[in-house]
């Protein structure tokens, strides 16, 4: 019997765990819970919280936070950070440090990008249907996803290696 595990996907801002985890959130064999770093507007936030069914699997969301929450804080939680170096947006950076001190303390953390710059960038497999998904999940931010193909072309993650 396997252990269980959480999928927790740190996102400086609401929509980034989208843009670039949307792979690891339609993974209907994971339970993911979205922790994000800023406070949204009541519009986006709104959408956050009525995040389709269809096309994620989230079991739950922590808003407004400036820590993770201490019950991820153990060897069974896999984290998602943004990376603090490729990333150019400050919070994200700030956010992406954070995972590097619980990567650094020994807890599971894979880096991920919602920009193209990073060198371990994929193009997604099913991009139409993370268009769709982004399109219909965060309609506030629709110019985005109409005119800019890297929000649903391309995602990144990467596992770091460090030394203990």
């Amino acid at each position: 019997m396997s252990e269980t595990r959480n999928t927790v996907i740190v996102a400086p801002h609401v929509d980034d765990e989208c843009i670039g985890c949307y792979g690891i959130i339609s993974d209907e064999s994971k339970s993911i819970h979205i922790v994000y770093g800023e406070s949204p507007d009541i519009i986006r936030k709104d959408e956050a919280l009525a995040l389709k069914s269809e096309f994620v699997n989230i079991k739950s969301q922590h808003f407004s936070c400036h820590s993770i929450p201490p019950i991820f804080l153990n060897p069974k939680t896999t984290f998602y950070f943004p990376d603090p170096y490729f990333e150019i947006h400050p919070k994200h950076r700030e956010w992406g440090a954070v995972g590097e001190s619980l990567l650094r303390n020994g807890l599971d953390v894979i880096f991920y990008s919602v920009i193209m710059n990073a060198p371990y960038i994929f193009e997604v497999k099913d991009w139409l249907k993370k268009k769709k998904a982004l399109v219909e999940m965060y309609p506030s931010q629709s110019d985005l996803w109409k005119s800019d193909a890297k929000y649903y072309l391309f995602e990144g993650r990467t596992k770091w290696m460090v030394e203990m």
